[in-house]
C-alpha cells in the first residue's frame, strides 16, 4: 500500500520538471500559435470560466490580461448559462475555459454558448482529448502529465505558466515571447527546485496542527496564491481556510484576527507586495500570528517563508510551492491522507 501523501509529494516535486517541459520548444511554439491567433482577433474583452483550483489560475490570468494587455477581463458565472439559460452576447470577446481535466460539463456549456454567440474560444487543460478541449476553437495543453493526488498541485502551476506565456505572447503581437522574457522564464525550473529544497514551510506544520481556521491574504498577482493556499488547506486538512485580498481584509475581516488565528500573508516585491506591508503592520497591531511568504522580512510578521525576489508576475509560480508543501505536511500531522481527501474525486462534474 502506498504511503499516505506520497502521491501529492511526488506531484509537488515534479513542478520544476513541468516548468522546463512547458518552456521547451514544442509547447512554447504551440502556445505562440494560439497567442498569435488571439492577437490577430484583437478581442475587446476577455472572459475566463473555471472551477476550484483552476479558478485561481484564471484569476491570475485576469490580472495579467488587464495589467499587461489593457483589456478588461473577468470571471464568468457558469450558472448564468447552465441554470438560467442566459446567452450573453460575447461578440468581440475571448472566452477562456481553464480546467485540469476538461471534464466539467458546465464549463463546456459556457464555451459552446460563447462560441455560438461569436466569441473566440480557448480551452486550457491537461487533457487535449477532453470535452472542454473539443468544445473550444483553440486549445493549450499545459503538459503537466498524470497527477497522482486528488489535490491539484502541478496542474495548477502549469496552468499559471501556460497562461503567462499566452498573455505575454499576445502582448508581443506575433505570439512569440520577447528574448528577455524567455531568458527570465528559463530560470524558473532552477528557482522552483531551490524553493522546494527549503524545509521552512514543512517545519511550520506543528504550529498549525490544532488550528481550527487559518486566514490567507495577498494583493494583485499574489491574491490567487492566497486563495489557492486556503483551498489546499481546506481540502487536505479540513480546516476552515479564509482567503481575502489585503484590501478587503482591512474592510471588516481584520476584526476577527487575534493571536489564535494563524495568518499566511503573501508579500511580493512589486506594487501588490508594497501595499501588503501596511496590511501586515495592521495585523501586527492585532497581535495576529502572521507568517509572510516572500523575499523580504516585513514588520509585524512573526516568521517568513523565503522565496526568490523575482518579477511580480512570476512570483505566483514560486510562492505557492512552499505553501503546497505546508498543506501536505499539515495534513499528515493531523492524521489525514492528502492524496485522497474525503468526499472528493479527481474529476468534479458540475452543471
Amino acid at each position: 500500500m502506498a504511503e499516505r501523501g506520497n502521491g501529492m509529494a511526488l506531484d509537488i516535486a515534479e513542478q520544476p520538471e513541468c516548468y522546463a517541459r512547458l518552456l521547451s520548444a514544442a509547447p512554447t511554439d504551440a502556445i505562440a500559435q494560439v497567442a498569435a491567433r488571439v492577437a490577430e482577433r484583437a478581442p475587446r474583452h476577455v472572459v475566463f470560466t473555471a472551477r476550484g483550483t483552476s479558478d485561481h489560475a484564471a484569476l491570475y490570468a485576469a490580472y495579467l490580461t488587464e495589467i499587461r494587455l489593457g483589456i478588461p477581463a473577468g470571471l464568468a458565472s457558469p450558472s448564468a448559462v447552465t441554470l438560467y439559460g442566459a446567452r450573453p452576447d460575447l461578440r468581440d470577446a475571448l472566452v477562456v475555459g481553464v480546467s485540469q481535466s476538461g471534464g466539467s460539463s458546465d464549463l463546456v456549456q459556457v464555451l459552446a454558448a460563447a462560441r455560438g454567440s461569436g466569441a473566440l474560444t480557448l480551452a486550457v487543460t491537461n487533457n487535449p482529448q477532453s470535452p472542454l478541449a473539443g468544445a473550444a476553437e483553440l486549445h493549450i495543453d499545459v503538459a503537466a502529465g498524470h497527477e497522482r493526488a486528488v489535490a491539484a498541485t502541478k496542474t495548477y502551476t502549469a496552468e499559471l505558466l501556460a497562461l503567462l506565456m499566452l498573455v505575454e505572447g499576445v502582448r508581443a503581437g506575433n505570439g512569440r515571447l520577447p528574448e528577455a522574457e524567455r531568458a527570465a522564464l528559463s530560470e524558473l525550473p532552477d528557482l522552483a527546485a531551490a524553493v522546494l529544497a527549503d524545509g521552512t514551510a514543512v517545519q511550520l506544520a506543528p504550529r498549525y496542527r490544532f488550528a481550527a481556521r487559518v486566514l490567507t491574504t495577498g494583493r494583485g498577482y499574489a491574491y490567487p496564491t492566497a486563495r489557492e493556499t486556503a483551498l489546499k488547506l481546506m481540502e487536505t486538512s479540513y480546516l476552515a481556510g479564509l482567503a481575502f485580498s489585503g484590501a478587503d481584509l482591512l474592510h471588516g475581516p481584520l476584526a476577527m484576527t487575534d493571536p489564535d488565528v494563524p495568518v499566511l500573508a503573501v508579500v511580493g516585491e512589486g506594487p501588490g507586495g508594497a501595499s501588503m506591508r501596511e496590511v501586515v503592520a495592521r495585523l501586527g497591531e492585532r497581535r495576529a500570528d502572521v507568517v509572510t511568504v516572500g523575499a523580504s522580512d516585513v514588520d509585524g510578521a512573526a516568521l517568513r517563508i523565503g522565496t526568490p525576489a523575482v518579477d511580480e508576475r512570476y512570483a505566483p509560480l514560486l510562492d505557492i510551492l512552499p505553501l503546497q508543501r505546508l498543506a501536505l505536511a499539515l495534513a499528515l500531522a493531523r492524521g489525514e491522507d492528502p492524496d485522497a481527501p474525503r468526499g472528493l474525486s479527481k474529476v468534479t462534474v458540475t452543471r
